[in-house]
């Protein structure tokens, strides 16, 4: 396997470990717009930070972890993808820890 894959692999891999706890309470991927109000603006706050890190030189990322893809202003795809992924990983393991204790609290 190459070793460009490598990025993409591990925000698979998160989406899938995270994936089950879709069906603890009312869910994440049920409500899409609340996924997007709550994932939207700090995407779009950390793709324009990397972007200005990228420009300035600040950090770059060794091509031999990434597909070579690139977004505008030279931020790599695993990058953009990884401001979404984990936002969403952290509302799916939110909710289902949420309601488990909700139910606990119940008993």
């Amino acid at each position: 396997m190459s070793e460009g894959w490598q990025y993409l692999i591990v925000l698979g891999l998160c989406l899938a470990i995270t994936a089950p706890l879709e069906f603890f309470g009312a869910g994440v991927y049920r409500r899409p717009r609340r996924v997007v109000r709550a994932v939207a603006p700090v995407a779009a706050v950390f793709l324009v930070w990397d972007a200005v890190a990228i420009a300035a030189g600040v950090w770059t990322y060794n091509p031999r972890y990434i597909s070579g893809v690139h977004l505008p202003f030279r931020v790599p795809l695993e990058e953009a993808l990884f401001f979404v992924v984990i936002p969403l990983c952290a509302l799916l393991t939110y909710n289902a820890v949420t309601t488990i204790l909700d139910r606990a609290r119940r008993r």
